[in-house]
């Protein structure tokens, strides 16, 4: 099955291997029609083509907005080309059917990142090119849409060697309707987001263009592709991936959970990760420093992990993590000494994104479940000392308070239920994951003891409130000298209690931290 009617509409504003396209095509015997810039670049290029302007007798107005919005273009989109009563339509009307539709749209989400005001955002909008895109889509039997210029030659090929049938052109058609479907969630999505805009609107469209094929999903069992949203934040999926293997989905999992972890703070941080939690977590005056104190954490779980940084990597901290296997390492950016020590591990991954995401960004978090997404904005609430709110008898020093709030800012990117013990702007054990409070407090000094680190005078910070003193009892029993939490317990009284009987300091934030 090849294409009947050789005529083609070409209007593109991506015009990468356009020319050698539309050259290809006329050899071919195509007719091909344009408009505007994309005209003038063939027609400079000295091909034959014909402007849309000739084809419907009127000129493109408005600055370019109206132009193919008319009766001999979409008619020769939309005629079903077997259906009898459609090509008498046409040829009454004297308009000439298309075989093949060329389109790429106004670069709405490039304009967009490039800090453009609304107005020029507004004039970036395509609305020519969507509706000639879905009129193709739909009469894809008869007309044959191109969306990418990664395309060209396979449609070439199908055409030589007459081999567009039914099911090829049902492909080209659903990668038209996906194109000009995300299209509209990013500006959608924009508007959305402009001042006065609810964040979670009664229609949300989410949208993604596939950046990466993994070798599999969570387990080998399973397919699995990266995509990429309009969203700008820096982080795994857009950075750029200097040596190693490819990421696979566990990867660019874990590495997210690290870098976003480590861009809570403004000093020098190190979070290593496994299994999306954090197994070692530390400040220091330099990466090297907290390196070396996020590794004493938990030296085991540390094996074939992720290391996220906040800050440009240098050769000492290069070398440091180099000492055992690590799967991911995850920076702004690496100097030439720390490039050349992971140049010598080329398994390793090196990720450098540029900058760091900013932790009080209110986007949106999406998590899909059977028939539907679960939709939430992102937790974008900092710890601070200012927001604590002693309780107990005894109040915490200073330092005492800093720490209270790096174990909360911890906290929140571990699975809950979570404990997680500090001291000196270094996690001392996590318990990540349990299904009581209690077994994370247990687990969490247990993870201490193992790593030979002791817990006597350490914080501790809890993702949500402790529902018994039991908890607290475990964490009194070890020696901390310092919890917070949020609070709201029906037993608060009770835990404040306990707390106060053994001099312990407790001060609440009412913010839970929830992470599932």
């Amino acid at each position: 099955m090849t294409i009947t009617h050789k005529r083609a509409l070409l209007s593109v504003s991506d015009k990468a291997g356009l020319v050698h396209f539309a050259r290809a095509l006329s050899d071919l015997g195509f007719e091909l029609v344009s408009t505007g810039g994309t005209a003038s670049l063939l027609a400079g290029e000295g091909l034959a083509v014909t402007k849309v302007s000739d084809v419907t007798g009127f000129p493109e107005i408005m600055g370019g907005r109206v132009k193919t919005l008319h009766p001999k273009v979409h008619g020769g989109l939309l005629a079903d080309q077997a259906n009898g009563e459609h090509m008498a339509t046409l040829q009454e009307q004297e308009i000439a059917p298309f075989g093949l539709l060329v389109v790429n749209l106004y670069p709405f989400a490039q304009t967009l990142a490039g800090g453009a005001d609304f107005a020029t955002c507004i004039e970036n909008i395509d609305i020519g090119g969507p509706a000639m895109v879905r009129a193709c889509a739909k009469n894809h039997a008869s007309v044959l849409p191109v969306v990418d210029p990664g395309d060209y030659e396979r449609v070439l090929a199908l055409i030589e060697a007459e081999q567009l049938d039914a099911p090829t052109r049902r492909g080209f058609a659903a990668k038209a309707f996906a194109h000009t479907a995300r299209y509209d969630a990013q500006i959608s999505r924009w508007l959305q987001q402009a001042e006065g805009h609810t964040s979670l609107p009664d229609e949300l469209s989410f949208a993604g263009a596939k950046s990466l094929d993994l070798r599999y999903g969570e387990n080998p069992h399973q397919n699995a592709a990266l995509y990429l949203t309009a969203e700008q934040r820096p982080g795994i999926a857009t950075g750029t991936l200097l040596q190693g293997k490819p990421l696979s989905y566990n990867n660019l999992n874990d590495a997210d959970a690290a870098f976003e972890l480590v861009s809570e703070f403004d000093d020098p941080a190190v979070a290593i990760i496994k299994h999306a939690n954090p197994c070692g977590v530390a400040l220091g005056d330099d990466l090297y420093g907290a390196y070396r104190r996020a590794l004493a954490c938990d030296q085991t779980s540390a094996f074939g992990s992720i290391v996220a940084c906040n800050r440009p990597l240098d050769g000492s901290v290069a070398a440091a993590i180099t000492e055992i296997f690590t799967e991911v390492v995850i920076a702004p950016d690496a100097d030439d000494a720390a490039r050349a020590v992971f140049a010598q591990k080329p398994n390793l991954r090196l990720v450098l994104t540029g900058t760091m995401p900013d932790p009080l960004d209110k986007g949106l978090t999406v998590k899909s479940i059977a028939g539907g997404l679960l939709v939430q904005s992102r937790d974008d609430e900092h710890a601070s000392v200012a927001a604590f709110k002693a309780v107990t008898a005894q109040t915490p020093d200073a330092t005492t308070l800093n720490n209270l709030a790096f174990a909360q800012r911890v906290a929140k990117h571990v699975k809950s239920n979570t404990i997680v013990l500090v001291a000196g702007g270094a996690t001392l054990g996590i318990g990540a994951g349990q299904m009581s409070r209690v077994d994370a407090a247990h687990l969490a000094i247990k993870k201490a003891g193992e790593a030979g680190l002791d817990v006597t005078g350490a914080v501790a910070a809890s993702d949500a409130f402790f529902p018994f003193a039991d908890g607290i009892q475990a964490l009194i029993d070890a020696g901390i000298s310092a919890v917070v939490q949020p609070g709201g317990s029906m037993r608060d009284d009770e835990v404040i209690a306990a707390a106060d009987a053994s001099g312990m300091a407790m001060v609440f934030t009412g913010t839970r931290h929830f992470r599932h």
